[in-house]
């Protein structure tokens, strides 16, 4: 079976002075097919955030092992745009890091515009993010996320900064952007909305996926 993300026993622990070591993730096995969605939920402090970290090579397990491809776009909640750059350059961005010297082909750079007239903003992409709304900036982040054409997308909270109307426009774009794309996702999320939009929701409890 082809896989585009795989752990075996991931596991993640930290140390905080004077307490007893604390174990975050106890074992995670996770396998995520070409194409295949994926919510995984639960109470905060459950270490969802943690383990999205560690599937996208931010943040090192314990031990453990995962396997994941090199290409990997990401949506955080907070959207991480750049203020001093336009709509257009900051979905370029990673894109603009894999080149030397910060330049890319006019062929991505077509994609970008695709993908930014795709969501809607094609009249926004020389605007500042200071100009747009929220919802606005996180359309930019997901247009950012799939300008390389990543195999796996990894989502923290999506929605979380939005309103519900805007969190429900948000999951359409990226249900709309998704479909037909060879794109897994891994989402992390709060909301019985988002999850909805997956193939499957799993839950993190007590340091293991269920």
């Amino acid at each position: 079976m082809e896989i585009v993300l795989g752990t075996i026993d991931v596991k993640k622990s930290f140390k905080i002075p004077h307490h007893p070591r604390i174990e975050v993730l106890k074992g995670i096995n996770l396998t995520i097919r070409p194409g295949e969605k994926v919510a995984i939920i639960g109470r905060s402090g459950a270490g969802k955030s943690t383990l999205l970290n560690i599937l996208g090579g931010l943040e090192k397990p314990t031990s453990g092992t995962v396997a994941r491809p090199d290409n990997i776009g990401f949506v955080f909640q907070a959207y991480h745009l750049m203020p001093e750059l336009t709509v257009l350059e900051n979905v370029l961005l990673p894109a603009m890091a894999n080149r030397a010297g910060g330049m890319v082909s006019a062929e991505t750079r077509t994609r970008a515009m695709e993908l930014i007239r795709e969501v809607g903003l094609q009249d926004r992409a020389h605007h500042l993010p200071a100009e747009l709304s929220g919802g606005e900036m996180q359309r930019v982040a997901l247009c950012r996320a799939l300008v390389t054409n990543p195999p796996l997308v990894l989502a923290d909270e999506p929605t979380g900064n939005l309103d519900k109307l805007t969190g429900a426009e948000i999951l359409k774009v990226l249900g709309d952007l998704s479909r037909g794309r060879p794109v897994s996702l891994v989402m992390v999320t709060h909301s019985p909305e988002a999850a909805a939009i997956c193939d499957r929701v799993l839950t993190l409890e007590n340091g293991i996926l269920h």
